[in-house]
C-alpha cells in the first residue's frame, strides 16, 4: 500500500507548504516495484498540482549524504520519501537530516514524525502486525497457509509534529490538524 498512497502524501505535504513549486521525491532504485509506482504516482500527481518534482535515488547512506545538500541546490520546498527497506530502516537519520537542511518532509511511518519528522502518512504498522498476528494464530491452529486470504493492512494514519513545524517556521492548516490521526507536540 506504500505506493498507492504515494500520490496523496504529494498532496500533504503540497497543503502544509502550498507556496513551494519544487518538491523532491526520494526512492530506491533497487527495490524496482516501490520505484516505479511510486515515482510514477508522485509525477502524475505533481502535473495535477502543477508541481515539479525531482525523483532523487538512494540506496546507500553514502546516496543520503549527497543528496540533501542537492535538495538546496534544487531549491526543493519539500522532500517526499518513498516507502521501502532502505528507508523504513533509517528513519531517525532521514528526519535529522531533514531538519539540519530545514526541508519540509513527509514519510509512510508514524516513527519518522516520533523522531522528528514534519507528517507521516502510510500504512498503520500496528495494524500490519496486528494481521500478521491473526495469520499465525490461524497457522498455528492447522490451517494452511495457501487456504488463507491475502490481506493488507488498509489503515492509514496522518501524523503532524507540530515542534518540528515550528522549528521550520511552518504554519499547519487547521485543514491538515483536523484530519490527522496523531499530532505530536
Amino acid at each position: 500500500m506504500a505506493t498507492e498512497v504515494a500520490p496523496k502524501r504529494l498532496e500533504l505535504l503540497h497543503e502544509m507548504i502550498p507556496n513551494a513549486r519544487t518538491i523532491a521525491l526520494l526512492v530506491d532504485p533497487t527495490d524496482s516495484i516501490i520505484f516505479e509506482n511510486t515515482t510514477r504516482g508522485v509525477q502524475t500527481a505533481a502535473q495535477t498540482l502543477g508541481l515539479e518534482v525531482h525523483a532523487l535515488n538512494v540506496s546507500s547512506d553514502s546516496d543520503l549524504d549527497v543528496v540533501f545538500p542537492k535538495l538546496i541546490e534544487l531549491r526543493a520546498g519539500g522532500l517526499v520519501i518513498s516507502g521501502g527497506q532502505f528507508f523504513n530502516s533509517r528513519s531517525k537519520q532521514l528526519a535529522a537530516k531533514a531538519l539540519q537542511y530545514s526541508v519540509p518532509t513527509i514519510f509512510p511511518y508514524v516513527d519518522f514524525a516520533a523522531a522528528g519528522g514534519l507528517l507521516s502518512y502510510g500504512t498503520s504498522i500496528i495494524d500490519a502486525y496486528r494481521l500478521a498476528g491473526i495469520y499465525t494464530g490461524r497457522v498455528l491452529k492447522g490451517e494452511k497457509p495457501a487456504d488463507l486470504p491475502v490481506q493488507q493492512a488498509i489503515k492509514v494514519e496522518l501524523i503532524i509534529n507540530l515542534k518540528t513545524a515550528k522549528a521550520l517556521g511552518i504554519m499547519v492548516p487547521m485543514s491538515l490538524t483536523g484530519r490527522a490521526d496523531e499530532i505530536i507536540e
